[in-house]
């Protein structure tokens, strides 16, 4: 059983790479910046980059924002590693196996993109260019391109502030890997947050024992 958890995390965590660096591919090299694909009125392919957090969020330097990622992801795979070894629930480590897939879709694109890529500003961007992509290691941008746009409209003017203005909503865009992060997270919190507290808790003490 401790086996068959183990391969069922790896699964996920393969799968959803294979199928995020894939449409980051695709998109990259199919579509200029800012370009997008009508899928229905309410669902865009919409390629945009996103040099900071998820969902377009930018509050630190990029250089740092990569390494830290770096460092997070390889706690959340240990953690992954010692809850597959002390056979929790598949749920519970299916729930970490997207967020730790997550974090590593995202950490690809900030340490190769702007290597692998030459830049999409106006053109559709070349893969593995002779003279070098758009950025240096550790400075890669990004891929984002989920759009759902599920209500267009104008405010009415008679809103203070932004009356007569377009409201979108849901106005962000993201990728499957922060999809998977959000899911992930949502999970956790949802059917198992009992469960994670007592593993972190365990762990807590497990380091304390050490010191």
């Amino acid at each position: 059983m401790k086996h068959s958890k183990g391969w069922g995390a790896v699964l996920i965590v393969m799968l959803l790479l294979i199928l995020d660096q894939a449409l980051k591919i695709w998109i990259k090299t199919h579509m200029q910046l800012h370009e997008s694909i009508e899928i229905t009125p309410w669902f865009y392919l919409y390629f945009t980059e996103n040099p900071g957090m998820a969902f377009g969020i930018e509050v630190i330097g990029k250089l740092f924002l990569s390494v830290f990622r770096i460092i997070a992801v390889g706690f959340v795979g240990y953690y992954l590693y010692t809850i597959v070894k002390k056979q929790y629930s598949f749920g519970f480590i299916a729930c970490v196996s997207l967020i730790f897939a997550g974090a590593i879709g995202n950490i690809i694109d900030s340490v190769f993109y702007g290597v692998f890529f030459t830049h999409s500003y106006g053109q559709v961007a070349a893969f593995l260019p002779e003279g070098g992509g758009y950025a240096s290691w550790l400075h890669g941008k990004v891929v984002d391109m989920f759009y759902f746009p599920l209500i267009q409209t104008d405010l009415p003017n008679w809103v203070p502030i932004w009356g007569g203005e377009e409201f979108i909503f849901f106005r962000p865009i993201f990728n499957l890997a922060d999809s998977a992060i959000c899911v992930g997270v949502f999970a956790l919190f949802l059917f198992y947050r009992r469960t994670l507290l007592e593993s972190l808790t365990k762990e807590e003490k497990k380091v304390d024992a050490t010191v």
